[in-house]
C-alpha cells in the first residue's frame, strides 16, 4: 500500500509543546528523544495503517480515527485519508490528561 504519514499543524503544534515542556523538566536530550520516538512511531503504519485501535472517545466523529500509544503516555491520533493515500496524524495526546480533553477541537 505504502501510504504517506502527514502531520496536521495541530499534531506539530503538540509535539513542540511536549518538546518545550520535557526541555525544561528534562533538557534538551532527553525532549529530543521523546520527540523523535513520537513522531516516527507512525512510520510502521505506512504498510499497515489499521494496526491502531479505534478511539472511542472520537467514534462519533465522521472520520474513523485510530491510535497508536507510544511508550504508555502518548495517543498519537490519526485517520487513514485514503482519498490523498495518505494517513493524517491529528494530535498527539498525553493520557495523562483529563480522558475528555481528547475532543478538543483545533
Amino acid at each position: 500500500m505504502g501510504l504517506e504519514i502527514f502531520w496536521t499543524g495541530f499534531a506539530e503544534d503538540q509535539l513542540h509543546c511536549i518538546f518545550k515542556h520535557y526541555q525544561k523538566k528534562a533538557g534538551n536530550r532527553i525532549a529530543k528523544k521523546l520527540v523523535d520516538g513520537i513522531f516516527n512511531e507512525p512510520s510502521k503504519l505506512k504498510i499497515q495503517p489499521e494496526i491502531g485501535q479505534i478511539e472511542e472517545l472520537l467514534r462519533d466523529r465522521e472520520l474513523g480515527f485510530r491510535y497508536l500509544i507510544y511508550k504508555k503516555n502518548y495517543k498519537i491520533i490519526y485517520w487513514i485519508n485514503e482519498d490523498e493515500n495518505r494517513v493524517e496524524i491529528i494530535d498527539v495526546f498525553d493520557v495523562r490528561q483529563y480522558p475528555l480533553k481528547i475532543r478538543r477541537s483545533q
